[in-house]
């Protein structure tokens, strides 16, 4: 399979507000909006998308239908300080502090109003024990 787009799918029973949180603190558009979805896209990369779907729509098979949960967005970024400061400021949960981890990230984790975890991240090189198990090319610089 050649896929030519990824995207995350968000199950909510709050389109709107989901979306809207997105916009608001993660600098997303919306590209098509409808009362029980919204596709969204980055405002400075056309290639990260997210999706918020209505969890009771008739598309989706009722085996599957709810929220979303058991689910983390990771949102690599250049600033993972500023972006810390810009979400303490704005009031968002932080349920993992601001700290350096030993396996090659810089990161935090806050939530959207579902619940979904979400991890901003900056790749920082990782301990030797680490580095030993990553790919050469996945290293960061």
């Amino acid at each position: 399979m050649k896929s030519t787009s990824y995207y995350p799918v968000i199950l909510t029973d709050d389109v709107a507000g989901t979306a809207a949180f997105y916009i608001r603190h993660f600098r997303f558009q919306p590209l098509f909006t409808a009362d029980w979805y919204v596709h969204l896209q980055s405002a400075e990369d056309a290639s990260v998308n997210l999706a918020i779907l209505d969890g009771q729509h008739e598309t989706i098979p009722p085996a599957g239908r709810g929220k979303t949960s058991g689910l983390i967005l990771n949102f690599e970024v250049e600033d993972v300080d500023a972006e810390h400061a810009r979400a303490v400021d704005a009031g968002l949960p932080i349920l993992l502090t601001l700290r350096d981890e030993a396996f090659g990230q810089r990161h935090f984790i806050t939530a959207d109003p579902n619940g979904v975890l979400i991890d901003i991240i900056r790749p920082i090189p990782p301990s030797a024990e680490f580095a030993a198990q990553f790919a050469a090319e996945a290293l960061p610089r």
